[in-house]
């Protein structure tokens, strides 16, 4: 039976790749992006969300079985957590109604392998606490102090959005309504948006400085999306909360063996 999967960030890079991969398999998409989507929303407002999640529902006919958020930024400013958390977390919980439509609703984000540096705890406080005014305060607020503070906004956005789906996860809305709900943190992934800087000697330097991948190196889009496409299908009964480092052993070379060690 052919599912109904909603898609942000749709129009380039792993959004692009899994909505490509989708149709192939025979599955219903509806992508939304800033532009070149089947629902232009601009995801970084209120409003632009709304809009979003209304027309999804609206072209789904009420019912979706998939919603998989690829759509992000890396800007060193303070809409990065605009888009890359409010904007996430909005619209899926917009979704929820039609998600629960369906038989075998199901759920996954991109995070990314920068949650695990350096970021801001108050950053990343202020968006769990859900206060997308206070976040932004609290952005602009750093970037006054220091400039270089704002490249802290792309890191502190993803581990906001992997602490958020952890902890909502569970919760009746969520494991409650028989959700699965997931995230995916990918490597280093050649699309246009890391292009240039892989091109670049220097800008390669640094990136396999900070996310060093001794399996297979830099990865595919397609390798991203289809652990998104199997963690919305039907065959994910029961994985919930999970953040999966698709890496190359990033996580493993930066983090070490005792990662258990919370509980001892």
């Amino acid at each position: 039976m052919t599912r109904t999967y909603v898609v942000t960030g749709a129009a380039s890079g792993i959004g692009a790749t899994t909505v490509r991969l989708l149709q192939e398999r025979g599955e219903r998409t509806i992508g939304i992006d800033l532009r070149d989507a089947d629902i232009d929303a601009d995801l970084s407002t209120a409003e632009g969300r709304t809009a979003a999640v209304a027309q999804a529902i609206e072209a789904s006919g009420g019912v979706i079985d998939g919603v998989i958020a690829c759509a992000g930024i890396s800007a060193p400013k303070p809409i990065t957590m605009s888009v890359n958390y409010f904007g996430v977390t909005e619209v899926l919980e917009g979704l929820l109604p039609a998600l629960r439509a369906s038989d075998a609703p199901r759920a996954a984000v991109v995070s990314s392998m920068a949650s695990l540096q350096p970021n801001s705890a108050r950053l990343v406080e202020a968006a769990l606490s859900g206060d997308e005014a206070a976040t932004l305060a609290v952005a602009e607020d750093l970037i006054a102090q220091d400039p270089r503070a704002g490249r802290a906004a792309y890191p502190s956005s993803k581990r906001a959005i992997s602490r958020w789906v952890r902890r909502e996860s569970i919760t009746e809305k969520w494991a409650g309504a028989g959700i699965p709900l997931n995230a995916v943190a990918p490597g280093t992934v050649i699309t246009p948006m890391t292009q240039e800087l892989l091109n670049n000697p220097e800008g390669l330097a640094l990136v396999d400085a900070h996310v060093p991948m001794p399996l297979n190196y830099h990865q595919p889009a397609e390798s991203i999306a289809t652990l998104l496409i199997w963690l919305t299908s039907v065959e994910n009964t029961h994985m919930a909360g999970q953040t999966i480092y698709v890496d190359g052993g990033a996580d493993a070379t930066l983090r070490g063996d005792d990662i258990w060690s919370w509980n001892d």
